[in-house]
């Protein structure tokens, strides 16, 4: 499964860091998006409990085609 993660802001490199199975693109209006594949449910929990662990609000997810 593949998803998508928009983000506000721009992420640092530190940041950027905690997501290694993720990569990054830079949306110009509205900040940071990462993107990659995800295991499983437990998989994508991770990354979300990850992300709120950070401080980092998900503005939308969505699971991209296959």
């Amino acid at each position: 499964m593949r998803y998508e993660f928009r983000l506000d802001g721009r992420l640092s490199e530190t940041v950027t860091a905690a997501f290694p199975e993720l990569e990054e693109a830079t949306a110009p209006t509205e900040g940071t998006v990462l993107f990659g594949e995800v295991e499983d449910e437990a998989h994508l929990y991770g990354l979300l409990e990850r992300f709120q662990t950070l401080g980092i609000p998900v503005q939308e997810m969505r699971r991209l085609p296959d």
